[in-house]
């Protein structure tokens, strides 16, 4: 596999030569500086590039040993989401971006359609056994959240009455600080989040979906889909949509991209090597419905790109995410699918027969447990993911997949 890391731009407390020395040769990117619904000019994605590929410390400028191979994510506007007059206009707007992106040689081009909030945890430094910090969702927060803080008309009808009584127990021992800690965390804005909300504006933005069921938020993206897709197969590009995260409904909005079923439903409005999939093993493996190795086999020749990591499931919902090579994640066998995939693609001839992989959410460990840095993405953690990752795909290399 292509080993990536997502770099967050020149403000990322990663440098680049951070993610070099990890042993990574490959850049997963985005402007996210640029408003979502704007157009990506090729004049900002050069100079990126430039910058991820080319050391100006020295003269002349010498290759840095990156590529920039991933862009994750071009954001798609709401208007497009929720199909409204304008969503011609947003469409044009992100072809064109598409098509600036492929002219500077990046072809795999990641996109999520989950409505108003992207990734979503309750807690960003919940504390392991060997006080090392993950990232977790805790059911009972989230519905106290749901319920008591954010008051989201008929949000009860969505829970037990045990799940109710639960969380309005844990509502009442939280401090103000830790109910202000779970908004920010909810809805503030995580790392390649489109945007942050406060809680009068996420009150509004949910109520813009409030007509909108799964069965025309699929139509939403077929429209969206049988319009891209076509220049996506011009110009090259592979596209990629990411799963949910979480592989569930949250306050009652629609999400199509949970299950399998969800995925085959993609493909079936258009079926194009164009039209792919990001195969993020913790957002799916964080529903035990999920049978990973089954995707790969299923879906093998339209995956364009790997989150590789591990989630330790619970049974009310919960999750914690796990170290790369533990939790309920068997990446043993998923990534002995994913090498038999590409096996297959050079027996097929295919140009793209060694898939983009990147280490995801690494723990925080070590010394960057006295730094500021992007929850989920700490360069220590992501090494030691990194280097998990390499040395299992090495061994199962070496004890014989046949290619």
């Amino acid at each position: 596999m292509i080993e990536t890391w997502r770099w967050y731009g020149p403000q990322d407390p990663v440098s680049l030569w951070d993610i070099r020395q990890a042993g990574a040769t490959g850049i997963v990117n985005a402007l996210h500086e640029v408003p979502v619904g704007e157009v990506w000019h090729l004049d900002q994605l050069i100079e990126r590039k430039r910058i991820i590929e080319w050391d100006d410390s020295i003269h002349p400028p010498r290759p840095t040993g990156l590529k920039w191979d991933v862009v994750e994510s071009i954001p798609v506007h709401d208007s497009i989401k929720l199909a409204k007059p304008e969503r011609d206009k947003y469409i044009q707007d992100y072809i064109t971006s598409m098509k600036n992106v492929a002219s500077i040689g990046v072809k795999t081009i990641v996109y999520n359609f989950m409505p108003v909030v992207d990734w979503t945890r309750t807690n960003l430094d919940t504390e392991l056994e060997d006080r090392a910090k993950a990232l977790s969702f805790e059911m009972t927060d989230f519905i106290a959240f749901d319920v008591f803080l954010l008051k989201r008309d008929g949000a009860e009808k969505d829970y037990t009455a045990t799940e109710i009584e639960k969380s309005f127990a844990r509502f009442n021992e939280m401090t103000d600080e830790q109910k202000t800690i779970l908004q920010n965390n909810i809805i503030a804005g995580l790392p390649g989040a489109q945007e942050g909300y406060t809680l009068e504006e996420f009150q509004k933005r949910l109520g813009e979906y409030k007509n909108i069921d799964n069965q025309q938020y699929r139509e939403n993206l077929a429209y969206f889909l049988k319009k891209i897709v076509p220049v996506a197969e011009e110009e090259g590009v592979r596209l990629a949509i990411h799963p949910d995260d979480p592989p569930r409904s949250l306050f009652g909005l629609p999400r199509i991209v949970s299950t399998i079923e969800d995925f085959q439903s993609i493909l079936d409005i258009t079926d194009s090597l164009a039209n792919g999939f990001t195969l993020c093993t913790g957002s799916l493996g964080a529903s035990a419905e999920n049978d990973l190795v089954k995707f790969v086999e299923k879906f093998g020749p339209y995956i364009h790109f790997t989150h590789l990591r591990s989630v330790k499931r619970y049974d009310d919902g919960s999750f914690l995410e796990a170290g790369h090579l533990s939790g309920d994640v068997d990446m043993y066998a998923i990534i002995s699918a994913i090498l038999k995939e590409q096996c297959s693609r050079i027996s097929n001839h295919r140009t793209d027969s060694r898939i983009p992989m990147r280490a995801d959410h690494g723990h925080v460990i070590l010394d960057d447990l006295k730094k500021k840095t992007n929850p989920g993405y700490s360069a220590i953690g992501l090494l030691k993911g990194m280097a998990e990752l390499r040395g299992l795909e090495m061994g199962i290399l070496k004890s014989g997949i046949p290619c």
